[in-house]
């Protein structure tokens, strides 16, 4: 079977969060179900020169305006489209911000393009390829399966909810400059509030929707977690389910790791120790006795990294020191710095991201902190498991499914791997904190946490079987599939 991923980022090309992670690594997981999957991509900035004395695939003369290339590409065992639209893409910044991180201003043409160049391929632009499904990955991809209905495409469609707080809304006037008639401008069509909203439009014209954990699927058919789209998903519950994401175990293995300067498995964690001692000299911290908290997130009020800067003194009362490596809030970001500053030796923040220095952070830390006040389903949490850095995490969507809270019932049955709080407020945290800083005091029990996160399996490949059972299914009903409650403008 041939599938058809469209998505905005893809790990290791380019990754602002765990959406790269996924559409990295399930096509490799999928192969072994039979499943062969085609990425298409924007041709970012980074990804240009890889396309130097290529000879293009396909030529768009006018994608809403804008002349583009595709080219093909195989880049670590991942099968890529790549949409060449300089005009569009090779600009300076993220793929979502500039240089003073203010949204692009055309980030609705950016990839409203990036989904009409799906929904071409999926009607078989390409001579001699033509996919049996398409999966489309949150908003900025949602527009090819409203696309593809207005070409009257009857190939099945999966969207994934990776964050539904990320809507793609835009003013309503732009609705004929991405060549949809005014029609589309509805209750049931785009309408979102006065405004337009590329998700919703993928929500109501995808064969089936996937959110990336169970948890996460149910919670979005509330008003809290909904965003707005509530009834919408409410209405479309029958074809609404929750997958927890996995990982991928060859990039996120502490046995050969080559950011660890000491690699490490179930039976040398003992290991970790050097690791941890090398985090401590990197960041410049006291190399004492103690344990090493961190946190790998977006410094956003949605990943509750305000509570963590109202509640990391509680760590150093403890004798503990803190690592936080994240961007995000100028507020919250100035926040942590300004707790680091009292606390000379004992916590550091470094503002950015990269790669290396998060799996040196998983590699080294005891622990690691995830407060989110929402969560899809997260990864960071995983992969510290796999390391070995024991998980402390709200109570909400896949840190609830993902992570057995420390209780006595959990120990005793050796089946816990990290600390619960609910609810998700700062009293909540901080007593998760003593929870752990008093777990940490008895080896015994702290290695056991350890060892039972690194025994957890997070692979893809249970998985990877759901998204092929969904596959197969939708291809097997598409010719007799029962009409779908759609708009009339699709």
């Amino acid at each position: 079977m041939d599938v058809l991923s469209v998505t905005s980022e893809i790990y290791p090309l380019i990754k602002t969060g765990g959406l790269a992670d996924v559409t990295g690594a399930l096509p490799k997981a999928l192969l072994g179900h039979g499943v062969k999957i085609r990425t298409l991509v924007p041709g970012y900035s980074r990804l240009r020169p890889l396309l130097k004395n290529r000879l293009p695939l396909l030529v768009f003369d006018d994608l809403l305006g804008e002349p583009a290339a595709l080219h093909a590409l195989e880049i670590d065992g991942l099968d890529l489209f790549v949409l060449d639209a300089p005009q569009l893409y090779d600009r300076p910044g993220g793929p979502y911000i500039d240089g003073q991180g203010h949204d692009h201003a055309d980030n609705w043409k950016r990839f409203a393009v990036l989904s009409l160049a799906g929904a071409e391929i999926a009607q078989g632009a390409l001579p001699g390829w033509k996919p049996d499904v398409v999966h489309t990955h949150d908003w900025q991809t949602a527009l090819t399966s409203v696309y593809m209905r207005e070409m009257g495409s009857t190939t099945p469609v999966v969207l994934t909810i990776h964050n539904l707080a990320f809507q793609g809304q835009f003013s309503s006037s732009l609705l004929p400059a991405i060549g949809l008639p005014p029609q589309a401008y509805a209750m049931d069509g785009l309408e979102y509030y006065g405004d337009i909203s590329f998700l919703k439009g993928g929500l109501l014209t995808a064969d089936y929707i996937t959110a990336v954990s169970p948890t996460y699927a149910r919670e979005i058919l509330s008003a809290r977690f909904g965003m707005g789209l509530e009834g919408v998903l409410s209405e479309r519950m029958d074809r609404l389910r929750g997958i927890v994401n996995g990982i991928d175990q060859e990039i996120w293995d502490p046995a050969s790791d080559p950011y660890l300067v000491a690699p490490f498995d179930l039976k040398t964690l003992g290991w970790k120790g050097p690791n941890k001692q090398h985090l401590l000299e990197r960041f410049g911290l006291d190399t004492d006795e103690g344990p090493l908290f961190s946190a790998i997130s977006r410094l956003t009020w949605q990943k509750g990294m305000d509570m963590l800067a109202e509640t990391a003194d509680e760590i150093m009362a403890g004798g503990g020191k803190l690592i936080v490596l994240g961007q995000g809030d100028r507020d919250i970001e100035q926040a942590l710095l300004d707790v680091a500053g009292r606390f000379p030796g004992r916590m550091a923040v470094e503002i950015g991201y990269d790669e290396e220095t998060a799996h040196m952070i998983h590699g080294g830390a005891d622990a690691i902190i995830q407060p989110s006040r929402f969560e899809p389903c997260g990864l960071t949490q995983l992969y510290a498991l796999r390391y070995g850095c024991v998980p402390i995490v709200s109570r909400t969507g896949g840190l609830s499914e993902t992570i057995i809270d420390a209780n006595d019932a959990a120990m005793s049955a050796r089946a816990a791997t990290g600390f619960q709080f609910h609810p998700v407020a700062a009293p909540a945290l901080r007593d998760a904190l003593r929870r752990a800083l008093d777990a940490y005091r008895v080896p015994k029990d702290w290695r056991r946490l350890q060892l039972q996160g690194m025994r957890a399996d997070y692979s893809w490949e249970r998985s990877a079987a759901q998204y092929a059972d969904i596959y197969k299914t939708l291809l097997k009903q598409a010719p007799h599939a029962p009409e779908q409650p759609r708009s009339s403008a699709f």
